[in-house]
């Protein structure tokens, strides 16, 4: 499946017309724009972005176009656009740097509005990895390993104060061969740097909601996720305690309605 056809995450729409679980019914009304580079396939047509899939200076690529919003004002929407593309790879830089598996980028492009990125070449999301071992009924004690995998990334991540903003089973792949759980976090477009403990506790949640939405009877995996998650990460404490708080909140807004 490989980078471009998991970096839109659920809120995706492939290029076939079928969409994710969000539904992308504006994104399907807008026409697909030009490629950034002659010769690059659009594979996904997302709200927020185009995907497309190609080479960039003879390497496996994947360029992902930011859709502009035609309500805004065009000097505001350009604004915006060249801040959330120089924060998405100022995010992917500082987990390489800390040597957290993250796509490499290539490019940034503020005239075509384009990032350039390493495609990751035969991975598969990890949302369809669960999907797959779930269905077959073989045994599921990987995925036990897999979510502890997950929850010490996590923690290297919010260590280095880099906030997803995003996080989903979609946007964390599997490199092959698949039980090496050798994972890489991809799209990085809503995150931000912050210390705070309730942003990297928001963080948790938003993984957390993924988990219970997307994959039912993953319960302990997400428990063992938080367990490692605790034990690898040196700022956890106030992070787990301010998880508890945004749960709390969460279940009175649903009481609420």
């Amino acid at each position: 499946a490989g980078l471009a056809t998991a970096e839109l995450g659920a809120a995706g729409s492939a290029v076939d017309g079928s969409e994710g679980a969000a539904g992308v019914a504006m994104a399907a009304e807008e026409p697909p724009a030009p490629p950034p580079l002659p010769g690059l396939r659009l594979v996904q047509q997302g709200a927020e972005a185009h995907v497309y899939r190609g080479l960039f200076l003879g390497r496996a690529a994947v360029a992902k176009l930011r859709v502009p919003k035609r309500y805004r004002h065009p000097a505001l929407e350009e604004r915006l656009s060249r801040r959330r593309m120089a924060q998405e790879a100022r995010s992917l830089l500082r987990c390489r740097r800390a040597g957290i598996p993250a796509p490499v980028v290539y490019f940034v492009d503020y005239v075509t509005n384009s990032i350039f990125l390493e495609d990751i070449v035969d991975s598969i999301t990890v949302q369809d990895h669960i999907y797959s071992v779930q269905k077959s009924g073989n045994d599921t004690s990987g995925l036990h390993k897999l979510a502890e995998k997950m929850g010490e990334l996590l923690a290297r991540m919010h260590d280095e104060d880099i906030i997803h903003g995003d996080l989903t089973t979609a946007n964390l792949l599997l490199r092959p061969p698949m039980e090496k759980l050798d994972l890489v976090l991809i799209d990085f477009g809503l995150s931000f740097i912050s210390g705070l403990p309730e942003d990297k506790g928001v963080d948790l949640y938003v993984l957390e909601k993924a988990f219970i939405s997307t994959h039912p009877d993953t319960e302990m995996m997400f428990q063992a996720l938080l367990k490692t998650y605790a034990a690898t990460s040196k700022k956890s404490g106030p992070v787990i305690k301010k998880l508890d708080e945004v749960r709390l909140r969460g279940r009175k807004r649903s009481m609420i309605g």
